[in-house]
């Protein structure tokens, strides 16, 4: 099953973490997103919350 991209249309690097406020994901992870295996998204999915939650406490 193919998973759709993370990407929320609200891109905007933070320069302090180096992921989109949007999705959360680094540059070269939206750059590869769709030359990348399943796997390789499943565990971006993955990791996912804890990036937003890490990012979350800067606030």
């Amino acid at each position: 099953m193919s998973r759709n991209s993370p990407c929320t249309k609200i891109c905007m690097m933070d320069p302090e973490s180096g992921l989109c406020a949007g999705c959360f994901r680094t540059l070269e992870e939206i750059g590869n997103w769709s030359r990348m295996t399943e796997g390789e998204k499943e565990k971006v999915w993955s990791e996912l919350p804890l990036r937003k939650a890490g990012n979350s406490t800067k606030d």
